[in-house]
């Protein structure tokens, strides 16, 4: 047996054994599962009520803003109108009211557009004071309509919604939402590989660190050259990481089943629809559901899973032979920080182009250049492939990024091979470029 392959075995049972290990790999999945309930259970909760008080001297709103108190809305509208308005900011300031509403009377109603206030002692949400200048916008548009004598139910009825349909250049019907959903599959793939780079590297970086401080590294050196020793760390531990990553895969499924099967026994609709009605939505969704299930289907999959495979290898080898060569720099966690900016920045910005310039332009110009660069190429060009992407750009890509891999082992094992046998010296960016000419 090779010498890498005795490392690989090492760190792969190191890593598999650790009691934290075992811990993590079959708690995390119930902990993921824990939080969205109760992220979903705070979601269900309604919010608490907050009263607004209203004093309006045109008398002209105070029935519109009661409306919405039907609406099951988390605001609450009182008519204070005939309290005097500084006692009503005294309230205000007691915190009796969220705020209030004041509307004054004006001899033109066109001023009563910028003479309105909203008076609180904390500033309220955009959302709440857009939806109350909408509903005093239709209402003076409405007068406005009356005055001019003009007929609102006929206006009202010549206003025209557009429901655009898609399609193909084959003449197949397309879908609205599919880009939304080919961004979704590609952002996951892609979260995938980040979450594994970012963790499982950061385990080779404290395991170099740890042997390290601990001097064991001056024996093994001794029978190990340093380029093998990195090497087989790297392989060890993302071996250890796709065991676990299988693990979570499988109790996730198992849980997905389990609970499709135990809430769907008794999924029962609850408003009384007639059977009629019921028959055709069930028509409707069935029929879209299809279409969906059709353009999925449609996708690249076999490109998606063997590419996700690749750039998860290429990827994690990539920053891992980084985090190596920072571990053995360095003599403590702490001292890694300064180091450790440079290499997630570049995962950031590719999460940041992916989702707000893929799903825009999949094949523009930056979504296409990031898709080559190797630090990026990882996330974006798999958020890029349910698009479909030519063969040459995945050639040209991947060529990059496994070349890249090599140059950087090269460059990270000149620095790992000097900097596991120096202690007590905080290294420089200077220091590790000196290291780079031994």
């Amino acid at each position: 047996m090779s010498i890498i392959s005795l490392i690989i075995k090492r760190e792969f049972i190191a890593k598999v054994r650790n009691r934290s290990f075992i811990v993590m790999t079959f708690l995390s999945p119930l902990l993921f599962v824990g939080i969205a309930a109760f992220v979903g259970y705070l979601s269900s909760m309604k919010a608490d009520t907050k009263r607004v008080a209203i004093h309006d001297q045109t008398g002209l709103f105070t029935n519109e803003f009661k409306a919405l108190n039907n609406n099951n809305s988390e605001y609450v509208y009182h008519d204070l109108s005939s309290i005097d308005v500084k006692y009503l900011k005294d309230s205000i300031t007691n915190e009796s009211y969220e705020g209030l509403l004041y509307i004054p009377k004006v001899s033109n109603e066109r001023e009563l557009e910028t003479k309105i206030q909203f008076i609180s002692n904390e500033s309220p949400s955009i959302s709440f004071i857009e939806n109350v200048q909408d509903v005093i916008a239709k209402k003076l548009t409405k007068d406005n309509f009356e005055k001019a004598k003009l007929d609102t139910l006929a206006i009202k009825n010549a206003q025209s919604k557009v429901n655009i349909s898609l399609s193909k250049a084959s003449g197949e019907e397309s879908l609205k939402g599919l880009n939304e959903i080919k961004v979704a599959i590609g952002g996951a793939f892609g979260y995938l590989i980040m979450m594994f780079i970012v963790i499982y590297g950061n385990m080779v970086m404290r395991s170099v660190i740890e042997e390290k401080t601990n001097r064991i590294i001056e024996i093994i050196i001794s029978s190990v050259k340093p380029f093998q020793l990195m090497m087989g760390k790297i392989i060890g531990t993302s071996l250890a990481g796709l065991l676990q990553f299988f693990i979570w895969a499988i109790i996730g499924l198992s849980l997905m089943f389990a609970s499709s099967a135990f809430f769907g026994i008794n999924a029962t609709p609850t408003a009384k629809i007639s059977p009629e009605m019921m028959q055709t939505a069930q028509q409707e969704f069935a029929g879209t559901a299809q279409m969906y299930i059709k353009e999925l289907w449609n996708l690249p999959i076999a490109t998606i899973l063997i590419s996700f495979v690749v750039y998860f290898i290429g990827g994690y080898f990539l920053y891992s032979s980084f985090y190596a060569a920072i571990g053995a720099a360095v003599d403590n966690e702490t001292d890694s920080q300064q180091f450790l900016l440079p290499i997630i920045m570049p995962l950031i910005l590719a999460v940041y182009i992916g989702f707000f310039t893929v799903i825009n332009d999949p094949h523009g110009t930056i979504a296409t250049v990031f898709s080559m660069i190797p630090l990026t190429s990882p996330i974006v060009m798999l958020m890029r492939i349910p698009f479909g992407v030519p063969w040459w750009q995945l050639a040209i890509s991947i060529t990059l990024l496994f070349a890249t891999f090599f140059f950087v082992v090269w460059f990270a094992a000149k620095i790992y091979r000097v900097g596991i046998l120096m202690y007590g010296k905080k290294p420089t960016w200077k220091e590790l470029y000196k290291w780079l000419k031994y």
